[in-house]
């Protein structure tokens, strides 16, 4: 027992001079936790154990009929704000467009399935920055989206 006890020490020392060599607390917590979560899935034998997967960032799995090569192969679906400053150099905002028609766009041109609430908050600022005005529709008194 007292063998495995000093063998505990001896690694912890270890961690806590990398670990401290970092100036920023938030990277120290981030790199213990994880230390801690490897630590818990080799416990529950998830975890391989070759030290690769200890710092790479987990992204929800997706079945292989989901139809997207590009995320499966390690690259990301472009964000909403990326998406909605794409849709600024096309002519789509030259008429008035619901939050909700910028929605369907996104989700069928796109293949990004963004809520409203997602999308709301990008508008917003990008009728602040004047690259669109923000107008309500009279007749169902929501907001409507066209280009500045």
């Amino acid at each position: 027992m007292s063998k495995h006890i000093e063998k505990l020490k001896k690694q912890l020392l270890e961690i806590s001079e990398i670990v401290n060599s970092f100036k920023s607390e938030a990277v120290q917590v981030k790199i213990i936790d994880k230390i801690f979560e490897a630590l818990s899935e080799s416990e529950r034998g998830d975890y391989e154990g070759n030290g690769v997967d200890l710092f790479v960032k987990k992204s929800r799995r997706r079945s292989d009929n989901d139809g997207d090569s590009a995320f499966l192969q390690g690259r990301k679906k472009p964000g909403a704000t990326k998406i909605l400053n794409q849709l600024l150099t096309t002519s789509f905002f030259d008429q008035a467009q619901s939050i909700s028609a910028i929605a369907d766009v996104c989700k069928n041109s796109y293949d990004s399935d963004f809520k409203t609430s997602e999308l709301s908050g990008i508008l917003l600022k990008l009728a602040k920055e004047n690259k669109l005005r923000r107008e309500r529709n009279t007749n169902n008194n929501r907001f409507e989206y066209v280009k500045a």
